[in-house]
């Protein structure tokens, strides 16, 4: 009997011992998951916080860039405002500048184009006389023609002698086909030229500039050796190719008088001791002179005296082309020689300069 009840209390203590020890580990478990939570929560909380600060943080920086960003464009724009304002004041500035240096050389150049129209006037003015009712000129041949070294940019002798029939109310109408560098050899070939053909077509007169560059192209290969051999025998060719611009000339226009004017020597005033340039100048000269008596519709206007020891200074800055008073004196030579043109020559004055 006692024995089953010491069993019945040792049961009773084994059931009270796990009883105590479920409760326990149950309030244990439940502790350790709130402390759990608690973290959980408070590292949430601190992550937000955290979070929060860093966007609050990125926010001021971010304003502060963009106000540093507007500070420094607004500086740009600033600095670009206050720049196209000095570029428009200084544009306008050298603007005006530019338009009174014009306006104080195309006075200039008038003032002189005016002196020169003067100088020509005085040699055709009451003496005129022209024996056709409408002249239509065609000019042709190098620089001469061109009108290159003429400080008025006049177009040279063309020029002045447009100016002169302007002045004297004569009907004469010039076209300039002078090209600066033109040998006889690119002549010929120009005048294929559909425009020049048509022109020369309809001219009574043409006036022809050429040789001068077949001399100096001959002068550059020989410069240190000048000797009469290589002139010589380019002349032979010259004066052929010279014979095909003429030919060609009459064959578009028949009726057509044709005008050689001769080249100068453009050494003569400061290398005058050299003989053999001036020796072949007049030669070449003298050449083509005589090869335009074989026809009856060539003349030949010689220059090349105007040039020659002259007390005045007749070419332009380049010392090679003439200025305007050289072109004057061309362009009285050949108001003097064209036969379609009457110049009482008593009348005629020297007032060039």
């Amino acid at each position: 009997m006692w024995r089953h009840k010491v069993l019945i209390l040792i049961s009773s203590l084994l059931v009270v011992c796990f009883a105590v020890y479920f409760f326990l580990s149950f309030s244990y478990q439940s502790n350790m998951i709130n402390i759990e939570t608690s973290i959980k929560n408070e590292a949430i909380s601190s992550s937000d916080t955290v979070d929060k600060s860093l966007t609050e943080k990125k926010d001021i920086s971010k304003e502060k860039t963009n106000d540093t960003i507007s500070e420094e464009e607004n500086s740009k724009d600033s600095e670009l405002k206050s720049k196209e304002q000095v570029e428009v004041v200084s544009g306008n500035l050298v603007a005006e500048e530019g338009k009174e240096v014009v306006e104080v050389e195309t006075e200039k150049i008038n003032k002189v184009s005016e002196e020169i129209k003067e100088k020509v006037r005085g040699v055709v003015e009451g003496v005129f006389k022209l024996f056709e009712k409408d002249l239509h000129v065609v000019a042709i041949g190098d620089s001469l023609t061109q009108g290159v070294g003429d400080e008025t940019k006049n177009d040279g002798y063309v020029g002045i002698l447009t100016n002169t029939f302007e002045d004297n109310n004569i009907k004469v109408a010039i076209e300039n086909y002078g090209k600066r560098g033109n040998r006889t050899d690119q002549l010929v070939k120009r005048l294929d030229k559909k425009k020049i053909k048509a022109s020369v077509e309809e001219a009574d007169i043409v006036l022809v500039t050429i040789g001068a560059n077949d001399i100096m192209k001959i002068v550059k290969s020989n410069i240190m050796n000048l000797q009469m051999k290589p002139f010589n025998d380019a002349k032979i060719d010259y004066l052929e190719r010279l014979d095909v611009i003429f030919t060609k000339i009459h064959s578009l226009n028949p009726n057509a008088k044709i005008y050689l004017i001769g080249f100068y020597n453009p050494f003569d005033r400061y290398f005058g001791d050299i003989e053999e340039m001036q020796m072949i100048i007049d030669d070449w000269n003298s050449s083509g002179q005589i090869l335009t008596q074989q026809y009856d519709y060539v003349n030949y206007i010689p220059i090349a005296d105007l040039f020659k020891d002259s007390d005045i200074e007749l070419l332009s800055e380049d010392h090679f082309h003439p200025n305007s008073s050289g072109y004057s004196l061309m362009a009285k030579r050949i108001l003097e020689n064209i036969e379609e043109i009457s110049v009482e020559r008593e009348e005629i004055t020297e007032d060039i300069e």
